[in-house]
């Protein structure tokens, strides 16, 4: 599994939550298992119990925030790429921003195929970068997207994740 180094932006263009003790169901499940929103939960659910072991609030899922993301995980697939590119324009263009005159956003990528592909393997990934985990455990973030498309940007069978997060 390849992860890219995080990227935490701020900008001046502008509920789903778990406890740490609460296991969250389906972490260890393929996206073909599990089906995207159940992937989508359990990705969030293990999120929140990192941030909650660690006394932060949970993040909210985000329609306009999960937009972009799931457009750009399912564009590295379809193009055959892995890169943030410009997510600010991206998150900017589902019209997140729009009422906010100062706000921070992030994204954490990630892809792995086979028992790498589960959600827990990919927040397990993130949590051991130090730029991954910087986004998930920012104070600042309330809002989150997460994107995950099926197959992997080098073409493999597996899943891609991105996660965008906003304050």
């Amino acid at each position: 599994m390849r992860c890219l180094a995080a990227m935490l932006l701020s900008a001046l263009i502008v509920p789903a939550t778990a406890s740490a003790s609460a296991p969250c169901e389906n972490a260890d499940g393929s996206l073909p298992q599990l089906g995207l929103p159940a992937a989508r939960a359990a990705t969030l659910c293990l999120l929140n119990a990192e941030r909650d072991a660690r006394g932060l609030a949970p993040l909210r899922a985000s329609t306009k925030l999960g937009r972009a993301a799931q457009g750009h995980a399912a564009d590295m697939v379809d193009r055959g790429y892995f890169a943030h590119g410009n997510f600010g324009a991206r998150i900017a263009r589902t019209g997140w921003g729009r009422h906010r005159r100062t706000y921070t956003i992030g994204e954490n990528l990630g892809y792995g195929s086979g028992g790498g592909a589960t959600p827990r393997a990919i927040v397990e990934a993130w949590m051991d970068s130090d730029g991954h985990r910087a986004n998930i455990l920012q104070r600042r973030f309330h809002a989150i997207g997460i994107g995950i498309a099926s197959g992997t940007p080098d073409g493999a069978a597996g899943a891609t994740y991105s996660t965008d997060f906003g304050s």
